[in-house]
């Protein structure tokens, strides 16, 4: 997770009012400021959607190569699951 002591850059942004709001509330709240609690957020979500981006690029490659789970293995899994 970055920190505020990392080399950093200035992001400006627009958010609405009432996510505004909750942001000051979770400053008041947590005592962390709001930078902190917006790089956080940040880094979570770029993290997260890296991930998801990444693992479409996966499953894309693998059904190009033609694979995917034979109907015996679908009908085991809808099996264990009582489907």
């Amino acid at each position: 997770m970055p920190t505020l002591t990392e080399p950093a850059r200035t992001l400006n942004v627009r958010i609405p009012a009432a996510l505004a709001g909750q942001l000051d509330a979770l400053t008041t709240t947590t005592g962390r400021n709001k930078s902190a609690l917006t790089v956080e957020a940040l880094a979570r979500f770029v993290e997260i959607e890296t991930w998801q981006i990444q693992q479409i690029q996966t499953a894309i490659e693998e059904a190009d190569r033609g694979e995917f789970a034979t109907d015996q293995e679908v009908n085991a899994f809808f099996a264990k699951y009582d489907c």
